[in-house]
């Protein structure tokens, strides 16, 4: 085959990539067992810092970026997948070490791939992609840490609620049955948070700072903190006791500056989030369950869709906090 494609290629300069859509080969696509024609990429926060050329994320260059992407198998070296299979990836470095998805076409291993769920097309996929399947991960991490609708005594705060992860882990939450707290840098959001199910919507303001003492009044029942940096601190500091936090972002910033007596005086417990290297196991599981909680409208109304042309624009935004909810990037 020597079909042409289009693809967003960072090529390296002195300050910062230089981003451009370019015609590429199949002879450029580096070695996997799998072929995907992709039809369905996403937008987010480490797409933004890889295209800005932020955090040394990518080290070789010239380069395709996008960490998730949802297509059509057009051959496979794997028996697990055939021409004509539906397939998601989102994870494993792809986009960052690995040329990702923003490309019409991708060759990637057949271990990083898993076939698309029942129940949604590949764009609604990717309106869920690395953000929401971060969510999903997050909101389990909770419940496996003892949370439930049953035992949760107050709200559950959801930081970063206007932007992918925060959008999807706010219909998560709200949909098991948890009141959940959404915090917003923008007053102009509560009507969209509301509508994903937020009970309340916190402004960005009150949590934004570290906190004046080591421990604050009880507040949070749990937490899924897509913020880190001073917020997450904040946050600690109002946790109730025994309660969870799962932290899964660091458009705040990766430093914590905090102590460790809401660990010690209150059991609160901080949880990782992993959902790059996440075992396959728990990705199937995941993505049944999102399957099982997101209503395809809920999915409809947090997302905007994009072209390739659009990429660098959308990380100038995402980086700054202007993009609200999940922005698909449309590649067929």
């Amino acid at each position: 085959m020597s079909e042409t494609f289009k693809a967003l290629v960072l090529e390296e300069a002195e300050k910062a990539p230089v981003a451009s859509v370019k015609e590429l080969t199949l002879s450029d696509l580096p070695e996997g067992d799998v072929l995907v024609r992709v039809t369905h990429s996403g937008l987010n926060y480490k797409d933004g810092m890889i295209i800005k050329g932020l955090g040394r994320l990518v080290r070789k260059y010239p380069h395709v970026p996008g960490i998730d992407f949802a297509g059509t198998v057009e051959e496979s070296g794997d028996a697990r997948y055939r021409p004509g299979d539906a397939v998601v990836l989102t994870g494993w470095r792809v986009g960052e070490v690995h040329w990702g998805g923003y490309a019409q076409m991708a060759r990637v291993k057949a271990d990083w791939l898993v076939p698309l769920p029942d129940g949604l097309s590949a764009r609604q996929a990717m309106a869920v992609g690395t953000a929401g399947f971060t969510a999903m991960l997050a909101v389990q991490a909770l419940e496996d840490d003892g949370l439930s609708p049953g035992n949760a005594q107050g709200e559950v705060l959801v930081t970063g609620a206007s932007g992918g992860v925060g959008s999807v882990a706010v219909s998560l939450l709200s949909r098991l049955g948890y009141p959940v707290a959404a915090v917003t840098g923008r007053p102009d959001n509560e009507d969209y948070l509301k509508g994903l199910g937020a009970a309340s919507v916190v402004a960005r303001a009150e949590l934004a700072d570290p906190p004046g003492k080591p421990l604050l009044g009880e507040r949070w029942a749990g937490c899924v903190d897509a913020v880190g940096g001073d917020m997450l601190a904040h946050v600690l500091a109002e946790m109730r006791y025994g309660s969870s936090v799962a932290a899964c972002g660091l458009a705040g910033g990766p430093a914590l500056k905090t102590t460790v007596l809401p660990f010690l005086l209150r059991g609160v417990r901080l949880l990782g989030i992993d959902s790059v290297m996440c075992p396959t196991e728990r990705r199937t599981a995941a993505w049944t369950r999102i399957t099982e909680l997101l209503p395809t409208d809920v999915l409809d109304s947090m997302t905007t869709e994009i072209g390739l042309d659009d990429l660098p624009e959308y990380a100038d935004r995402i980086l700054q906090g202007q993009v609200r909810g999940r922005a698909v990037v449309v590649l067929d």
